[in-house]
């Protein structure tokens, strides 16, 4: 699979820089003094200093839940997502959405969570017990 590339804005490139990197271990590629680029998983996220820009406002309903509609995150083994999760709880992150088991005992039952990066931008983290059912209907 090629890696994807996203850019997104940020109020601060120092808080992006901490939480992307030291928390969620995604090392840091070029830079300027207006964004940096990220490797996120193995895909290049750009963080663009931009603060009328970050943040996320509006959300719709997904099985119960209001899920941001903007939003980018990764899809992890079970086991890295379960791992996230406790780090993340560790250091007492605020969940939009806890993490949890989404549509249980269906087709395209998932791990997921939803939080915020200091900036404002909404991020999900979900996980497959079989991931070949990822586009099942």
């Amino acid at each position: 699979m090629q890696p994807f590339h996203l850019a997104f804005p940020v109020t601060c490139l120092a808080k992006a820089r901490a939480f992307y990197g030291d928390l969620l271990g995604c090392p840091e590629g070029r830079s300027s003094k207006e964004w940096v680029d990220l490797n996120f998983y193995g895909h290049q996220i750009v963080a663009h200093l931009s603060p009328s820009e970050a943040g996320h406002n509006n959300t719709s309903a997904v099985d119960g839940q209001n899920v941001p509609v903007r939003h980018f995150g990764m899809i992890l083994t079970m086991d890295q997502w379960n791992s996230l999760a406790h780090k993340l709880k560790a250091v007492n992150t605020q969940f939009i959405i806890e993490p949890y088991i989404r549509f249980k005992g269906e087709v395209g039952e998932q791990a997921t969570m939803f939080f915020l990066d200091p900036c404002g931008n909404a991020i999900e983290f979900k996980a497959f017990a079989d991931q070949h059912l990822l586009f099942a209907k």
